[in-house]
């Protein structure tokens, strides 16, 4: 059985290096200048194309300056949301920077940074209504939501008839035009609305206290390059870099 052990030894000499050369780690990273970032490049305001086709967002200016304060240059990879994530298991990319929230699920195998933005579901009416003031008060009213998503069900729980849309941007089309009377949904998404059309008559009547966090995510076993993502976060929250991106994209800090 030697021959075998011979086999399965030369297999693992093969392999390694290979493997050690997919998974850069800090040193590796600085010494080829690059940081290569997942991204889906199709999801706005955080990652997507302009008019003249440049790869633009909130998480491209993240990514950015966090490839700044590592001394290297950024190289964004783009592909489908569905598989962004595992290319990190396939070693295409260094980290994803896509708005990745941080769950227990993804902790168990990967490491993320600490937080670097917030999202909160909010209730969304016309701006001159003053009968829905909470979520309680949407019993009874028509709310428009994606029918399978979180904010649906926030709605459905509190009493809503719901009114199915196909996203954000159709719910408050709906809202408007009087079809329906609220619609739960992301912080974030309205901010991004308000930045756009700040004249829209809509307005936040009330947001859950709990907010949802996404962090820049990892391969687990990179604990210096971890530290120098939340090094350089800490930097740029500190010298005004990120205040400025998120004034940009949102309007306001969205760290929180």
């Amino acid at each position: 059985m030697n021959w075998l052990k011979s086999l399965v030894v030369v297999g693992a000499l093969a392999i390694a290096p290979a493997h050690a050369l997919a998974g850069e780690n800090l040193e590796q990273i600085k010494a080829a200048g690059v940081f290569k970032i997942g991204t889906e490049g199709t999801y706005a305001p955080f990652t997507y194309h302009d008019a003249s086709g440049k790869l633009v967002g909130f998480d491209v200016e993240i990514g950015e300056a966090i490839a700044r304060e590592l001394g290297v240059k950024p190289q964004f990879l783009e592909g489908k949301w569905d598989g962004l994530i595992a290319g990190l298991d396939a070693n295409r990319y260094d980290t994803v920077i896509n708005q990745v929230g941080i769950t227990e699920a993804r902790k168990a195998k990967y490491d993320f940074s600490e937080p670097y933005i917030a999202s909160k579901a909010v209730l969304i009416v016309k701006g001159d209504n003053d009968e829905i003031k909470g979520f309680a008060d949407l019993k009874g009213k028509k709310s428009a939501q994606s029918l399978s998503s979180n904010f649906g069900k926030i709605a459905q729980s509190n009493g809503a008839e719901l009114v199915g849309t196909d996203g954000f941007d159709q719910s408050i089309q709906l809202l408007l035009s009087g079809r329906a009377d609220a619609t739960v949904n992301d912080s974030l998404s309205f901010l991004d609305f308000k930045k756009h059309k700040p004249d829209a008559n809509v307005k936040i009547a009330a947001e859950q206290e709990n907010a949802d966090y996404s962090g820049i995510i990892i391969r687990k076993g990179e604990p210096e390059l971890l530290a120098e993502i939340n090094k350089a976060l800490e930097k740029i929250k500190a010298d005004g870099t990120y205040q400025k991106i998120a004034d940009k994209y949102f309007g306001q800090d969205v760290s929180k």
